[in-house]
């Protein structure tokens, strides 16, 4: 029996695994840069030789492509799972969440998701032991 839990925010998600005889731990980072700036370009304008333009369509898709390549990659990581118990700090884990209920496979295995703060990864740990002692 693999139980899974994984804390997830926009920089990294950390699976934290317990099988009968030990507890396994996995960092995925994410390659999403939501700061991306251009050498001359302001908070509101990019440079373009004279003349200043907006690429905010450019900044929101390269941010949609990463971010659905980032959750490919945990989502891949959770195909030997039994039970997935998501948690975190903000929306990534909903994000996270409506990816993985759009894979019939996952979505069975889904158990909850909770809003949890930063924490410390020996808090994360213990918290994921505390949920599957639980449920």
């Amino acid at each position: 029996m693999r139980k899974v839990g994984i804390w997830i925010d926009q920089k990294e998600a950390n699976l934290i695994t317990l099988t009968k005889k030990a507890v396994h731990s996995k960092t995925i980072y994410s390659d999403i840069e939501s700061r991306i700036r251009i050498e001359g370009e302001t908070k509101q304008f990019g440079r373009f030789g004279d003349q200043y333009l907006v690429d905010e369509k450019g900044k929101e898709n390269r941010i949609k492509e990463y971010t659905q390549k980032y959750l490919l990659r945990v989502a891949k990581e959770l195909s030997k799972a039994d039970e997935i118990f998501l948690f975190g700090p903000a929306q990534m884990k909903l994000k996270l969440e409506k990816f993985i209920s759009g894979i019939p496979e996952l979505a069975v295995k889904m158990k909850e998701t909770r809003t949890a703060e930063n924490m410390t990864h020996n808090q994360k740990m213990a918290y994921v032991k505390d949920f599957y002692k639980i449920k």
